[in-house]
């Protein structure tokens, strides 16, 4: 197998030292919290203003989800717009639809409702009002939006994306099957609503694959090459709230204090990631969402432990320092300790009933979703080894799930793509 080359692998790393000397100097914020949705109109009526959209999906809508928060606004004789047509990866289209509605209504500010698709969509809405003249691919990429958005709002349904504090929106362009992140400073939303109550009633398998999101964002920020001592801790105790309570929300969706533990943790790994990145992990999660539209979190659980375990001695030592920093191991080899920290995820997906594999991923797609992966990852990630699209082709075929056919023309698609 052919891997990435010496003066691709020195120009990714330089690329990323760079990255990393300047984080210091760069304009990262952190949302102001407000203390649950009841707080929502005060806010609005402090920023003067008197019309709003509130971005959302049907799901969340139709659950009766915002409708305490609606409730307020009426009362505060603020004006709501709901947009509730946002998809599970949301499209360039979601985002023209929603902005016309907001011009023509003549709303000045967002709200982001629901889980990571809802937040997505507002961020990049907020994008295309502030650069009309601009388009979404145009923006794809790091600081190309450099506009401060309209007022935004987050309010997470969710325990995993942790988009209510990040500078990221990912969107897919439905014509062509690819999905692209979209990094930006002023894309990090100005206030975020941490209400338990309303991810109480969120599915258990959503838990489950949001939750995985979040230990995700966590893990790759951590074991990354360009952290600080502030994502180090934040990634930390993410994990370690993730772990503790993760399992409980599944089970016993209306424990509160554990959805609060999950909703903190979703935050801190947020945090952590907006700063220190993500890996490879999300450029192959993201290539599979624009494709085939799977789940952004499902993508994320089955490929995690998948690439933590190729990324091999590279990452064994940080693997290690989470495996003993939560108590899932006390060893003192870095391999067995990283090792034990894999299995231990292994061990919490199969619990939760993730799958190990991923349907429908298509052997002739393979080569243009890892060049997809390719470009989206480097030089940007600062990952533990570098890989070119001929490595990265080996993550989709670990999760691919085949079908074989035996002597009598049955089919199995139990298999796993070797």
């Amino acid at each position: 197998m052919r891997k990435m080359n010496v003066a691709k692998k020195i120009y990714c790393r330089v690329f990323q030292l760079g990255m990393r000397i300047a984080l210091p100097f760069l304009p990262y914020r952190e949302p102001k919290l407000i203390e649950g949705v009841s707080g929502v109109p005060a806010v609005l009526r402090e920023h003067h203003i008197d019309c709003v959209m509130l971005v959302t999906d049907a799901g969340v809508h139709g659950l009766g989800l915002t409708a305490h928060l609606e409730e307020e606004l009426k009362a505060a004789g603020i004006r709501c717009v709901v947009y509730d047509r946002t998809v599970a990866n949301p499209t360039v289209a979601n985002v023209e639809e929603a902005r016309g509605l907001y011009l023509e209504k003549g709303c000045q500010g967002l709200i982001a409702f629901g889980g990571g698709s809802s937040m997505d969509c507002a961020k990049a809405v907020g994008a295309r009002i502030v650069r009309p003249g601009k388009s979404l691919d145009k923006m794809e990429g790091l600081l190309h939006v450099m506009h401060r958005l309209p007022l935004l709002i987050a309010v997470p349904t969710t325990a995993g994306t942790g988009s209510e504090t990040t500078l990221a929106a990912v969107i897919t362009d439905e014509k062509i099957h690819h999905k692209y992140p979209i990094n930006d400073f002023s894309l990090i939303p100005h206030y975020a609503v941490l209400d338990p109550d309303v991810t109480l009633n969120l599915p258990r398998q959503l838990t489950a694959t949001t939750g995985m999101d979040a230990l995700t964002h966590a893990v790759e920020a951590y074991i990354g090459r360009s952290t600080t001592k502030g994502t180090r801790a934040a990634a930390i105790e993410a994990v370690q709230l993730i772990f503790a309570n993760l399992p409980e929300a599944y089970y016993n969706g209306h424990n509160r204090e554990a959805r609060a533990n999950m909703l903190r943790a979703a935050y801190l790994a947020g945090t952590a990631f907006t700063k220190s990145y993500v890996g490879y992990v999300h450029a192959v999660a993201h290539s599979l969402g624009g494709r085939y539209g799977i789940a952004h979190g499902l993508a994320n659980s089955v490929l995690l432990p998948v690439v933590l375990k190729a990324y091999g001695s590279a990452a064994w030592k940080k693997l290690a320092q989470l495996a003993r920093a939560t108590g899932v191991s006390d060893s003192a080899s870095d391999e067995a300790a990283a090792k034990e920290f894999i299995a231990y995820i292994d061990a919490m997906n199969a619990a939760m009933d993730i799958p190990e594999t991923l349907p429908g991923i298509r052997t002739e797609d393979i080569p243009q979703l890892a060049r997809y992966a390719d470009h989206e990852a480097n030089p940007l990630y600062p990952v533990p080894v570098l890989w070119g699209p001929d490595q990265l082709e080996n993550m989709y075929k670990q999760v691919q799930e085949v079908s074989t056919h035996d002597g009598n023309g049955n089919s199995n698609h139990s298999q796993t793509a070797a």
